[in-house]
């Protein structure tokens, strides 16, 4: 066998910030064939036509995914025990074992390749399940599922993939997705691990970071960087690898705060050979790849936030009926009912948002990028905050562990672990800063494909002159849109004022109104200014925060109307709908203040004084217990000279 080729640059790629926006920018789905609720309301239009009536699927979807999930949760309660997963911070071979006998694995396969062939919402419903048993099964499993393996092999595979890899990762084996890199989070564009083609095979080299379930994995989706050729046009592009490879090592195994069972690693790949026919797509379609997997595939993270917020309001509801202060159970004092009512409202707000997102995934009538990536943010952002409020209710029996609680004779109430188990959402599959940005990008492309060139330094006047008139002919008919519209009319959305129910009317007409004066704020700030927008980050970030609000709010009156049309519930989801849009409006209200109202330019110049080094005396008088080391590992390609720290399963 002919020697490697050498990766033609040992050193991480050097990027300017445009040259990085870029990148991010062709990895874009660009066209909008389909209709976005999300989208519409980002630009002023309350489209409720696009989910009223809620979307239902169908009974054969239904009965399937009913019957797994009762098979699941008597798995859940008789085979797993999340104190043991939190104790040994692994989770037992039999139990991986077990979800595999009984298809955890192959939820989202088809039946063909001897998956389940659960649609997503019944897939979501799972995870919720699996995952309030212990959240780092849910992670095993979404990660394996959501952007493993199966996702893009679905969705670009070709067919001698799909028949090779999708009955495996139905049944016996599991996969991992890796992308990130010591030195490479949300800008890919940087990416340093390489493959190289060599006849008909790739050669990988390089060191990837935080590979959830990559300790335990048979198969891989590896990001790599192929440099440009005659016969390829290189780029950023997906492969998948065969765990067992020679010249794969797994370096470490990862602890963290939470998810302590999580099979997360390091791994270093050292001329690793692997088929052409293994890659994924065409060179450099690896970030479109990632990027349209995770379209639905974070759909995952807010399905597990569902799930702590159901477990929150039954811990919330049996502890705070029993536990009393002065005389009454402490649920009745209004300092802890207020906690109550925001996660139980919060909770129906959130399934609302999950089941809505899941279901329009599912038809595929709709473009759900943004739903889902609100779905995602909102989600795990909520998610925190009740896991929060749950200690706090709590109180010391909060803040201690259950096995402590257990070991003194107490109901052993996991309240801590799950506050630290929830905080990784906010990171995982994207943080909430860079969720931002991207549902930001989303929700003015709308305005940049018309506009955009006339704010681009470097376009030529002509080039500007026509975007001018182009801008000038949409904003013609669009703006006059935005002054008046049927939230301001007081029988619009009569459908959600029944008889005898509580009047849901009002909130729609509040969304109404308030995606309109969304988007005049977005064009606002586009006119003022201009190429400096993308820079603004705060004030984008409230403008997606009150997306999410507008979006979960229209979720949960939509759920609470179809409760009640079948007779499920209706009053009492009325109920939850009214108090969480009482509660978001407020929410709104504040984010809309603080769009011009705010310290975003003072906060600018205390970070340049602090990374100038001008308050180094306010750090005086602590000490630092922190190790030596450097902030970032190396990770220069080359062999590995440590233990191969990889264990398979079965």
């Amino acid at each position: 066998m002919p020697a490697p080729p050498t990766p033609s640059s040992p050193s991480r790629p050097t990027v300017s910030e445009r040259e990085a926006r870029q990148v991010a920018e062709a990895a874009r789905e660009q066209d909008w064939r389909k209709p976005s609720f999300a989208k519409e309301l980002f630009l002023g239009r309350f489209r409720l036509d696009l989910i009223h009536p809620h979307p239902l699927p169908a009974d054969e979807d239904v009965q399937r995914g009913e019957e797994f999930l009762a098979k699941l949760r008597d798995f859940c309660e008789t085979k797993i025990d999340g104190a043991v997963i939190e104790r040994d911070a692994r989770i037992p071979d039999d139990v991986i074992t077990g979800l595999k006998e009984l298809g955890a694995f192959g939820m989202k396969i088809d039946t063909k390749y001897g998956g389940l062939g659960l649609t997503q919402v019944y897939y979501n419903k799972a995870l919720a399940l699996v995952g309030s048993a212990n959240p780092a099964i849910g992670a095993l499993l979404s990660a394996h599922q959501s952007i493993g393996v199966p996702q893009p092999l679905k969705m670009f595979g070709t067919q001698e993939q799909k028949d090779t890899f999708l009955p495996r990762c139905a049944r016996t084996d599991i996969s991992a997705f890796l992308l990130t890199e010591p030195d490479v989070g949300s800008d890919p564009a940087r990416l340093a691990t390489t493959a190289v083609r060599d006849g008909d095979d790739y050669v990988l080299d390089g060191v990837k970071l935080w590979t959830t379930n990559g300790v335990v994995a048979d198969l891989l989706v590896v990001m790599a960087r192929v440099p440009k050729s005659e016969n390829g046009r290189g780029g950023i592009t997906a492969f998948v690898v065969e765990a067992a490879s020679e010249g794969i090592t797994v370096e470490n195994r990862n602890a963290f705060m939470g998810l302590r069972g999580l099979e997360n690693g390091v791994t270093r790949f050292h001329r690793v050979r692997v088929p052409a026919a293994h890659r994924i797509g065409p060179e450099g379609a690896g970030l479109k790849i990632a990027l349209t997997t995770l379209n639905t595939g974070r759909l995952s993270l807010p399905a597990m936030c569902v799930g702590a917020g159901k477990w929150c309001l039954k811990i919330a509801r049996e502890w705070s009926a029993v536990r009393e202060q002065w005389g009454k159970p402490v649920a009745l004092h209004e300092a802890v009912g207020s906690k109550i009512s925001f996660i139980a409202a919060t909770t129906f707000a959130l399934e609302a948002v999950l089941d809505l997102s899941s279901q329009m995934a599912d038809e595929d009538r709709n473009d759900i990028r943004i739903e889902a990536a609100l779905a995602k943010l909102y989600g795990s952002e909520m998610a925190c905050l009740m896991a929060d409020e749950l200690v706090q209710i709590r109180g010391g029996r909060g803040f201690e562990t259950a096995a402590s609680l257990e070991a003194r004779g107490e109901r052993a109430v996991p309240a801590e672990q799950l506050l630290r188990d929830l905080r990784i959402n906010r990171i995982f599959e994207g943080s909430t800063e860079i969720m931002h940005l991207l549902i930001a990008r989303e929700a003015v492309d709308a305005h940049l494909s018309v506009a955009g060139d006339l704010i681009d330094p470097d376009k030529t006047l002509s080039d500007k002159a026509r975007a001018g008139a182009q801008a000038g002919v949409f904003y013609a008919k669009w703006l006059p849109k935005l002054v008046a519209g049927p939230g301001q009319l007081p029988r619009s959305y009569a459908d959600f004022h029944p008889a005898d129910h509580r009047d849901l009317s009002g909130h729609l007409r509040y969304v109404e109104r308030s995606a309109r004066k969304l988007a005049r704020s977005t064009f606002y700030a586009m006119s003022r200014w201009q190429g400096r927008m993308e820079t603004k980050q705060g004030f984008l970030g409230r403008i997606v925060d009150i997306g999410a609000e507008l979006f979960a709010m229209s979720a949960a009156c939509v759920r609470a109307e179809h409760l009640r049309a079948g007779g499920d519930h209706g009053r009492e989801a009325y109920q939850l709908a009214n108090a969480f849009c009482r509660q978001s409006r407020i929410r709104v209200e504040e984010l809309f203040g603080r769009l011009w109202t705010n310290t975003d330019d003072l906060d600018r110049k205390v970070v340049k004084g602090v990374l100038g080094g001008a308050y180094e005396w306010l750090e005086q008088g602590v000490v630092d217990p922190s190790g030596e080391g450097p902030w970032i590992a190396e990770a220069t390609p080359g062999e590995s000279r440590r233990k191969n720290l990889r264990r398979a399963i079965g």
